[in-house]
């Protein structure tokens, strides 16, 4: 009773101070503060929580009982890269399926450019390639459902960060300075 008088006595201004809480609400408040604010190591799509992650070891030499030789693990790569597969899919089934836990400490360069050595590399970057296909995702089901202004808001968040990648991608000259997202042809580049 004494707090709802003391909300009912205060006039409604947005100087006025809040209500006090009891301890258990304060509690909660900060919980769904914290859970609501981006942390500022995150990028800026980002989800907003979790910072744990694996780390690599500090010996950058291969490990002991990895027997497969530098020659074996790029012929593996190139193979994979062949059928289609993204770098990223070729460092997962290397690891899983053969036991190479870093490609670098074995070989000494990365997937991505022991496949440009050997003129396998994707055309587009790969975290741009799944951007331009989630697009294109949207952008489908868009035309089924007209009216889910969700999805709609969630397609310009999407060709924004194309966008934004895209011009990084043409600043480092990884993309050709005239190469240029339309919505239109996008299901071609993905296809």
């Amino acid at each position: 009773p004494a707090l709802l008088s003391y909300r009912r006595s205060r006039p409604l201004s947005p100087f006025a101070p809040p209500p006090p809480q009891l301890p258990q609400q304060q509690g909660l408040a900060r919980r769904r503060r914290l859970r609501q604010t981006p942390s500022r190591r995150h990028g800026a799509y980002a989800q907003p929580r979790g910072i744990s992650s694996s780390a690599l070891p500090y010996k950058r030499t291969p490990p002991t009982w990895l027997k497969t030789a530098a020659s074996d693990v790029e012929e593996m790569i190139t193979k994979a890269a062949k059928k289609g597969q993204m770098p990223s899919q070729i460092g997962v089934l290397l690891r899983d399926q053969h036991g190479i836990p870093l490609v670098k400490s074995v070989t000494g360069s990365k997937i991505l450019r022991i496949l440009k050595a050997h003129g396998l590399a994707p055309e587009i970057p790969e975290d741009l390639y799944f951007l331009i296909k989630k697009a294109v995702a949207i952008r489908k089901h868009l035309e089924r459902n007209r009216k889910d202004k969700d999805s709609k808001f969630r397609l310009i968040l999407v060709e924004s960060r194309i966008h934004r990648l895209a011009r990084y991608y043409k600043r480092t000259k990884k993309l050709p300075p005239t190469w240029k997202y339309e919505s239109t042809t996008a299901s071609t580049l993905v296809a």
